[in-house]
């Protein structure tokens, strides 16, 4: 009697999260770490944390900026918690930062997803990559800021050029490193899958996905801080709205300390949205950590 091919293959090279290894390790081994991976992001944390005041006191000091213009951590902390219209400044930034965070997912959902299905593409389908990976190599060159006003007109100002500014920051860098996690999948298991009668796109599914994820997380690491920077300049150039649009005005307006406030605020949420990915990624690997075979 015949063998089913798709039953030989399952059973040939088995999905990674049906991997006897991976189905023993405990919620407990998990979990632990986890812990450590937040133990070790708070503790990075705040030693970055300190290098930042350090660095910023220093720098003032060496280039002996006015201190109308350079405010420092103690002028930004009164901007935010001690001046009478303290609350009043937390509010504003607090409104903008949720338009920004939105503006920033929408962006990076947007990159990531498009840059996952390209570089399954290529992984595929050979030729693709050939011809169209130095394209997209040579567009990452142009600053995007030249490439925000064909994105508008191609877009529009509302959604599609939020997606659009947000994905390109987040695209390119997701694209190079999937593609190069997709090719790293192991020549055996894939042989095994085409051997007994499975497709790339089997393959794919079954090995070369799994075995990217170490590519695809680092990536994204990469990305967050980018995407909130596309946020911030889609609403410069577009929106008005969010914290792209605040840093503007208030630095218009001669505002310093809500500029230096917006910049901090920006900077501690790109960090924590870095751990953020960073445990995320520990937890994934934990679970589903890279086939050698």
């Amino acid at each position: 009697m015949a063998v089913p091919v798709q039953n030989t293959v399952q059973n040939a090279v088995p999905d990674v999260a049906a991997n006897p290894v991976h189905q023993n390790r405990s919620g407990a081994s998990v979990a632990a770490a986890v812990s450590r991976r937040i133990g070790v992001a708070v503790l990075t944390l705040l030693i970055s944390t300190v290098v930042l005041v350090v660095a910023w006191y220093a720098l003032l000091r060496l280039f002996d900026v006015d201190a109308f213009v350079g405010k420092r951590p103690l002028d930004v902390y009164d901007y935010l918690f001690s001046v009478p219209k303290a609350a009043e400044n937390r509010a504003a930034i607090e409104a903008a930062l949720k338009i920004t965070l939105t503006d920033s997912v929408t962006g990076f959902v947007t990159g990531v997803v498009a840059a996952v299905v390209v570089a399954s593409l290529f992984t595929v389908l050979r030729p693709l990559e050939f011809v169209f990976m130095p394209l997209a190599m040579l567009l990452r060159s142009v600053p995007l800021v030249a490439m925000a006003p064909l994105i508008g007109i191609l877009f529009g100002r509302g959604l599609g050029g939020q997606a659009a500014i947000g994905g390109v920051v987040v695209f390119f860098p997701v694209l190079v490193n999937a593609a190069t996690g997709l090719r790293s999948a192991s020549p055996q298991a894939i042989d095994v899958i085409r051997v007994n009668g499975g497709s790339k796109w089997t393959a794919l599914r079954k090995v070369a996905i799994p075995s990217a994820l170490p590519n695809l997380f680092a990536a994204i690491r990469i990305s967050v801080p980018g995407a909130v920077i596309g946020a911030m300049l889609y609403e410069w150039l577009f929106s008005g709205t969010g914290m792209g649009a605040e840093i503007f005005r208030a630095n218009s307006q001669v505002q310093y300390n809500k500029v230096w406030s917006i910049v901090v605020v920006v900077t501690f949420t790109s960090i924590l949205l870095y751990t953020l990915v960073s445990i995320v990624e520990t937890l994934v690997l934990a679970k589903y950590p890279r086939s050698t075979t």
